[in-house]
Parts: structure tokens; sequence; C-alpha cells
């Protein structure tokens, strides 16, 4: 029990007991529901509880630097003609390669996933999210290697805080689950989504090869293409979103990452220490630079911390597609890109697997600093 003692107008000392906050067993109650935080919102809470509350959201200096937030805007990149023209394509890898140097964050248009497919998408995580409770309930787990992992908080029970967001994701590339290991309700667009951006990152990873001065197939080449994982998120409407995050700042561990995100917006990436707003743009798609492409470039691509501020409309959906082998086993070694190291830019990382890298990185929680240094020479 906690103890406040108090004096009254007549001198009179009082003692108040208050039961003490039991942080774990509030986690696990809430973990054994397995209705996630979209649970909580359809119950019609007026006051998320207290296992949610984020001192990072009542920063007040990170709340003033959001407000500036639409004086600058992260880059956008328009794809058309990439693959025709050659003056056009020059264009695009400078426009990718100063983005990638300086803000770790850009938007593109025109990149060939057609618009229907990225509104199915949206739709089908959205069909997944309204399903009957019992149904999501028997998909609900705590085990990383299931074929489809549906949880609320990947770590729940580590992370001074629980951000307001539920997730289902799935290992696709390089072995994708059977089909019947995926929700019907969403089977066939996850299918079809995974399909186009697997291309897309193909893609994305020539261009980004020849922003480096690489040989176009450099990065494909070293497997960056090879895994994929597609994590879908749901931030329902937060009645107290002052409190909470929906995604607390972190930075991504893998090469990079491919963002579908809907209307509502929320998104937030750090740039000279100010938070900027990543505005939806109907039919764009976000990329961001991943850890392990700032290390195989050494450290000339920026790996970006990034953030989901609550909002009191909802819910929000979006697909984070992960370019990485992330845990499943792998003997690659990843270090700094031989071509892009001398005598004056030394090697400023080890040699380590994405495996080892993306083990570290999700012991840590998604809060705290970037596990880059722990990694660095010297």
């Amino acid at each position: 029990m906690i103890r406040k003692m108090g004096v009254s107008k007549n001198g009179e000392v009082s003692v108040t007991t208050h039961p003490e906050y039991d942080r774990a067993s509030e986690v696990k109650a809430f973990d054994d529901t397995k209705d996630g935080v979209k649970g909580l919102a359809d119950s019609g809470v007026t006051k998320i509880p207290r296992i949610f509350h984020n001192l990072q959201s009542l920063d007040e200096s990170e709340k003033d630097s959001a407000s500036g937030s639409t004086q600058v805007s992260v880059p956008s990149v328009d794809f058309a003609g990439v693959g025709e023209d050659p003056s056009r394509r020059k264009v695009v890898v400078e426009k990718i390669r100063e983005a990638s140097e300086t803000w770790g964050f850009f938007q593109v248009v025109n990149h060939g996933i057609p618009l229907s497919v990225l509104e199915e998408m949206k739709n089908g995580v959205r069909r997944f999210y309204e399903q009957d409770p019992e149904v999501k309930r028997e998909l609900y787990t705590r085990d990383p290697l299931r074929p489809l992992v549906y949880n609320s908080n990947f770590d729940l029970y580590s992370s001074p805080s629980a951000n307001w967001r539920d997730t289902f994701f799935c290992f696709m590339a390089p072995h994708p689950p059977k089909p019947q290991d995926l929700p019907s309700v969403c089977r066939d667009i996850l299918v079809e989504y995974t399909k186009q951006v697997m291309k897309l990152g193909s893609e994305l990873f020539e261009l980004l090869s020849e922003a480096l001065g690489l040989n176009p197939n450099h990065l494909n080449d070293i497997g960056c293409n090879e895994g994929l994982v597609v994590a879908c998120h749901c931030y329902p409407a937060c009645p107290e979103p002052e409190l909470t995050m929906g995604a607390t700042k972190h930075a991504d561990d893998g090469f990079i990452t491919v963002l579908l995100q809907d209307h509502i917006g929320g998104l937030q990436v750090l740039h000279e220490n100010r938070w900027v707003d990543v505005s939806p743009v109907p039919g764009a798609l976000v990329i961001n630079i991943g850890d392990l492409l700032q290390l195989i470039t050494n450290d000339k691509f920026k790996s970006v911390e990034h953030r989901v501020v609550a909002n009191r409309v909802g819910p929000r959906v979006s697909v984070a597609s992960f370019f990485s082998t992330s845990l499943q086993p792998s003997s690659n070694l990843y270090g700094p890109i031989k071509d892009l190291v001398s005598e004056d830019n030394p090697p400023k990382y080890r040699e380590i697997t994405v495996h080892d890298y993306v083990a570290y990185s999700l012991a840590r929680s998604l809060v705290g600093t970037s596990p880059l240094p722990h990694f660095r020479i010297g």
C-alpha cells in the first residue's frame, strides 16, 4: 500500500492509503483478455488504463516541436518514367540520395502499385480488426514464430508503457506462410500486396544502389530484398491521446520499410531535433531507411527515429513492410560495403547477421537509444 500524509486546516495530521500500482498484474490482465486495445476502445472506455500512460507523450518540448511541424515536409519523389527515361532516372536517384542522407524518409508517388491494391489492402486490415472478438482471440499469440502473429504491443511485458496499438504480422518472404495460415478476410490481398511490394522493393534497392554510386544490382545481390515482414497496425480512437502514444519513438531495424498509411495521419519523423508530420498523400507510399542500411552504408544513409501520436479519431490503420529476414535463420554477414570505405572513411561497424541484429534490437523493446552504437568498432 502507498500511504500519503496530509495536514488539515485545524492542524490534524491525516493518513490516507491507496492501493499500490501493480503494473505487472495490470499488464497480464489486459493481455489475458486477448481483445487488445481495440477491445478497450470498443468497450467505450473514457479513461485509458495506467499501463498506457507514457511520459514521452507529456514532454512539453516535444509537443512544442510537433506544433511547428507544418513548416517543413518530408521529401516526395515521383517515380513516373524512372524505368524508361535515363535523364528522369538520374533526377530520381539524386532525390533519393539527398533524402536518404538528410531525412532517412521520403514519400513515393507513381510507384507502380495500383491504387485499387492499396485501398483493398487497407480494407483487408480493417476487416481483420472488425472480426468478431472470438475469432481474433483464436489468433492472439505471443509466439513470434507462428505463421501469423496477432497481439497488442510485442514488447508489452518489457516496455515501461504500452502503446495504443494492436498489430498482426507475418513473414511473407523468403518463406511465405501457407495460404490457409492467413486470415480469410485478408488472405488474397495480403498475397497480392506482398508480390507488388517485393517488386517495388527490388526497384528501390536498385535506385538506392545507384544513389550510393554502386552497380544497380548491388543491394539486391547481397540479399537486402530477400526477406519481408508485413505488419498490419490498428490504432483505435483514443479518449485521452495526450497521455499515450500510438508508437513510441524508435528506428526500424531492417534495410528499408515501405509504409502504407490511411488518411488519418499521426506518423511523425524526427528531423533536425523537431517532429515533422508525415502527412498522408493519396496513393503515396512512405519509404524509410532502416538500421541495417545505415550500417552497410557506413552511416552515409540515415536510419532516423519516428513515432505515431495517438488520436481521438480512429481507428487508423497502416501496413509496414520491413525488408529484412528478421529472426529467420541466415548465415549472411553484413558490414560496411567495401566499395564505400577507404583509408579516410574506415569501417565504422563490425559484421553482423540480420538475425543477431534484430534479436538484440527486439530485446531492448521499442524504447531507448538506437542499437547501432552497440555494433560500432572501437
